[in-house]
C-alpha cells in the first residue's frame, strides 16, 4: 500500500511537473532553426470535413517517383516546432508528411496549437478533443492523402506521446494502412484490436513504467487477436526521446546519462522507422498482410531514471509506485 507521505510527494511531482518543463517545450528554436534550413516544400493545407478545418502541415521529399504517405499525429504539446521538424525529416528519408493540427479551431480567437498561451492551456485543450473527434479528422487527412497526385496509395500513421495512443487507434478504424509506428503510446482497447489490418510497431522508452507497464498486455492481446505487433524498448531512455534525444540543450534536470540515453534511442529509433518504411514501401501488398507478433526487444542498456514529461492528460498515475 502506497503511504499517505508518499502520496502527497508523489501528487506534488504531478502537479509541478508540467510547470516545471513547459517553458523548455515551449522553447525549441533548435527545431525552427532545422527547418529553416530545410530545401523541402512545406505548405500549410486546410483539410474540410462536417463543417470544421483541420489545418495540415505537409512536407514533400525531393524524389523523383511517387511516393508513400505518413499521417504523422503530434504530442500532446500540440503541433510544435519539433513535431513539424520531424515531419521534414521524415519527408528527407523519401515520403510525404502530413502533421494535421489536431487542435484547429480550438485555441484563442479560433487559432490551432500556436495560439495557446501556455502548455498547460495546450494541453487542457488536447485533453477536451474526443476520441471520435481526433478519428474524424485523421480520416479527412487520410481522404485528402488520396487527392495528392504524387502520391503512390501507400498510406503509414506515425504518432507521438498522446499522439502514439491515437496512431494505435487509429489503426484500429482504417483498413487501408499500410503499417502504423507507436511511439510510447498507450494501446486502444483489447475489444478494437480485431478491426486492425495493418501491422504495428511500437518505439517505448525503458524508464517509462507508465507506458511500459501496458506492452506486456498488448503483446498478449495482440497475440489472441491474430495481429501482427513489434515492440522495441530502448533501455535507459526516457517517456519522449524523439524529441529530448534531439534537443541540443536538455533542461538541467536531465544528467548527461539521461541524454546519452535519449540520443541513442533517438538515433536507433529513427533508424528503424526509416528502415520499416523502407521496407513497406518496395514490398508487395500480400508480403505485408501477413499478421504475426513477436516479444519485447530490448535496445540497448544504460538505465538511468527519466522524468515523464509528455503524457495523455487522462492516463496520469494509472500505474503505481
Amino acid at each position: 500500500m502506497r503511504s499517505p507521505l508518499k502520496s502527497l510527494v508523489l501528487l506534488a511531482i504531478v502537479s509541478i511537473a508540467p510547470s516545471l518543463f513547459a517553458p523548455h517545450l515551449l522553447a525549441q528554436d533548435w527545431a525552427k532553426a532545422n527547418l529553416e534550413k530545410s530545401p523541402r516544400h512545406r505548405e500549410w493545407v486546410p483539410i474540410q470535413h462536417d463543417g470544421h478545418t483541420v489545418n495540415s502541415y505537409v512536407v514533400y521529399p525531393e524524389v523523383k517517383a511517387k511516393a508513400p504517405v505518413v499521417i504523422l499525429i503530434h504530442e500532446i504539446f500540440g503541433l510544435s516546432d519539433w513535431a513539424k521538424e520531424m515531419a521534414d525529416e521524415i519527408a528527407a528519408a523519401g515520403y510525404i508528411v502530413i502533421a494535421p493540427d489536431l487542435l484547429s479551431g480550438a485555441g484563442p480567437n479560433g487559432g490551432g496549437s500556436d495560439a495557446f498561451p501556455s502548455m498547460e492551456a495546450t494541453t487542457k485543450a488536447i485533453s477536451t478533443l474526443t476520441p471520435d473527434g481526433v478519428n474524424a479528422d485523421l480520416s479527412a487527412v487520410a481522404a485528402y492523402s488520396k487527392t495528392i497526385p504524387s502520391a503512390n496509395g501507400k498510406l503509414f500513421v506515425t504518432g507521438y506521446c498522446w499522439g502514439g495512443g491515437k496512431s494505435f487507434l487509429f489503426a484500429t478504424k482504417r483498413n487501408d494502412l499500410t503499417a502504423a509506428f507507436v511511439f510510447y503510446g498507450p494501446p486502444p482497447p483489447d475489444a478494437d484490436l480485431k478491426n486492425i489490418t495493418a501491422p504495428i510497431f511500437g518505439f517505448y522508452a525503458g524508464n517509462d513504467a507508465r507506458i511500459g507497464a501496458t506492452v506486456p498486455g498488448t503483446i498478449e492481446a495482440m497475440k489472441t487477436a491474430g495481429k501482427k505487433f513489434e515492440p522495441v524498448t530502448y533501455e535507459g531512455a526516457g517517456h519522449g526521446f524523439m524529441r529530448a534525444g534531439e534537443d541540443p540543450a536538455p533542461p538541467a534536470s536531465t544528467t548527461p546519462a539521461m541524454a546519452a540515453a535519449n540520443k541513442k534511442a533517438r538515433d536507433e529509433a529513427f533508424a528503424r522507422l526509416t528502415m520499416l518504411l523502407k521496407q513497406f514501401n518496395s514490398a508487395s501488398k500480400a508480403e505485408t498482410a501477413t499478421p504475426n507478433s513477436s516479444p519485447v526487444i530490448k535496445a540497448s542498456t544504460i538505465k538511468p531514471a527519466e522524468p515523464v514529461v509528455c503524457h495523455d492528460p487522462n492516463m496520469v498515475m494509472t500505474g503505481s509506485m
